[in-house]
């Protein structure tokens, strides 16, 4: 079992330290610490309430933290607002899809350029060479977003709305708009959520890959063990914000305090 209070490795691109959040008396997180190297998938595991959500949106500015600090390529992103994440290289999807519903599909995973367009306003009024050099890039490294997920989000279909799509797809659509603002971390909450088991596994894989073939470095936020189990290079276990277990998939998932909290009965190694 790894050693939760190991000091920070030297190829760790996210900290996170003694970090909290409270609603009130309601403690989200408690002292929290984590870290995740470069080119890593770690899957962030608890039950319901256990402060997952709350730390992805501490991360990426939604909340501040009432202590602790967050440290991004070693320096501190505390108090930056949610754009300002995202342009240092930090993207995340939600829990619940969050989706531009009658912009089509390419113009949404265009939308995740928005952080890295540098035209004007005076640019975009009179169309200038460069403004629109500019879109025709952003509109390529979208369409090489969506294109990661194959035809789902490609050909025909960049033009159709995005309320068009399947419940699946929406979830695509999402990741792909997250992957075209270029980041080096992917936070993904529970990417598989109301999938059939045909396309969790298909998504399983598609996490892999955004490792393998883009190099990306990704936190999950699951419930499907299977999933963990699938992608996991490292499992960090949560409850009542604090973390009760990290290590492999099969060392958190045979731990008694994760059973108690989470697994309710030991998990296939």
């Amino acid at each position: 079992m790894s050693d939760p209070a190991r000091s920070p490795s030297a190829d760790a691109v996210l900290e996170v330290r003694g970090l909290e959040k409270h609603f009130g008396g309601l403690y989200a997180l408690s002292g929290l610490d984590m870290e995740v190297r470069r080119g890593e998938i770690v899957s962030v595991i608890g039950p319901n309430g256990a402060g997952k959500s709350t730390l992805f949106n501490v991360i990426t500015g939604i909340y501040e933290p009432d202590a602790g600090d967050i440290r991004y390529q070693g320096s501190t992103i505390v108090g930056l607002r949610p754009h300002q994440v995202v342009k240092l290289g930090i993207a995340r999807t939600f829990q619940s899809v969050r989706l531009f519903a009658n912009m089509t599909i390419l113009e949404n995973a265009m939308v995740g350029q928005h952080c890295r367009s540098k035209g004007g306003v005076f640019g975009s009024i009179v169309r200038t060479p460069g403004v629109r050099a500019e879109e025709d890039r952003i509109r390529q490294r979208a369409e090489e977003a969506l294109s990661f997920f194959g035809k789902r989000l490609s050909g025909y279909r960049l033009e159709q709305p995005a309320f068009s799509l399947s419940y699946a797809n929406r979830r695509r659509l999402e990741m792909a708009r997250a992957m075209a603002t270029d980041p080096q971390v992917l936070l993904l909450d529970e990417p598989t959520a109301g999938m059939n088991p045909r396309e969790t596994l298909e998504l399983r894989d598609h996490i892999v890959r955004m490792r393998d073939e883009l190099g990306l470095t990704v936190v999950v936020i699951e419930h499907d063990m299977r999933v963990v189990k699938g992608v996991s290079d490292r499992v960090i276990a949560c409850d009542y914000g604090q973390k009760i277990a990290e290590g492999t998939y099969e060392e958190v998932a045979n731990d008694e305090r994760v059973i108690e909290a989470y697994l309710g009965t030991k998990a296939a190694g």
